[in-house]
C-alpha cells in the first residue's frame, strides 16, 4: 500500500501519523491565564530538541471549529509553561485533564492534583509528578490552514525538579520512573515503559 498524505482529509491524516510515530511520550503541560487560573492538559506530539542548550517542543492543535485551546492561549499571553512527567500512577488523572473544560475551570481542581508554585515561571507545576520542567517560550511555529492550525511550541528548560528517590549515580533511574506513552490513532491505547531491553551501541574503529 502507498498513501499520498496530501490526498487525506485532516482526521484520516491524523489517525495515520499518530499510528506510525509510536510510542509517543506525553507532555503534561501546565499554564496559567492572566486571572491566575491554572490549566493542565496533555499533548503527545512532544520531543527533546536539544540538550545543550536544553530545549523541548510540543504540538498544540486547535479545536475542530478553529478556536484555540486554553494551553495555547495562555502560552501566547505569558510565554511560559511547565512540562510535568506522566507516570502510571498519574495516567488516569492525565486522561481526565484532556477533556475540554471551560477556561475558568482549573484541571488541577477537577482531578485533585496539587499546584505547586514554580521558581522561575508563573505556571504551577504538578506536585504529584516526579519530574517537572519549568520552561520559557523561544519560538512558536504554525502549520496548516484555518480553521485547523497546528502550533509547535519550542521552549527553553530553565529548571528541572526531580524527586530525590529517582536520582541514582548521577542520572534518573528510568526503571523506577514508570512513564506512559500514547499509541495509535483512533484508539484509546497507551503503553508502559516497564518492558525494556538493552542493546550496546556499536563502536567502529577508524
Amino acid at each position: 500500500m502507498k498513501i499520498d498524505p496530501t490526498k487525506l482529509i485532516t482526521i484520516d491524516a491524523y489517525h495515520l501519523f499518530v499510528s506510525v510515530v509510536t510510542p509517543r511520550p506525553i507532555a503534561w503541560v501546565s499554564t496559567v491565564d492572566m486571572g491566575g487560573v491554572n490549566n493542565l492538559a496533555p499533548f503527545s506530539m512532544y520531543t527533546l530538541l536539544s540538550s545543550v542548550p536544553a530545549v523541548v517542543g510540543f504540538g498544540v492543535g486547535t479545536y475542530r471549529d478553529g478556536h484555540k485551546k486554553d494551553t495555547m492561549r495562555n502560552i501566547e499571553l505569558t510565554k511560559e509553561f511547565v512540562i510535568n512527567i506522566v507516570t502510571e500512577e498519574l495516567a488516569e488523572a492525565m486522561n481526565v485533564t484532556s477533556a475540554p473544560f471551560p477556561p475558568e475551570v482549573s484541571e488541577f481542581d477537577q482531578v485533585g492534583l496539587s499546584p505547586v508554585q514554580s521558581e522561575m515561571v508563573a505556571p504551577a507545576r504538578v506536585g504529584q509528578s516526579p519530574v517537572c520542567m519549568e520552561c520559557r517560550v523561544l519560538q512558536i511555529l504554525r502549520f496548516g490552514r484555518e480553521p485547523m492550525i497546528n502550533n509547535f511550541v519550542i521552549g527553553e528548560i530553565l529548571l528541572i525538579h526531580i524527586n530525590d528517590e529517582l536520582w541514582r549515580d548521577g542520572a534518573i533511574d528510568a526503571s523506577h520512573l514508570k512513564t506512559v506513552g500514547r499509541l495509535g490513532g483512533g484508539t484509546d491505547l497507551y503503553c508502559r515503559t516497564r518492558d525494556t531491553f538493552e542493546m550496546k551501541r556499536p563502536e567502529l574503529e577508524v
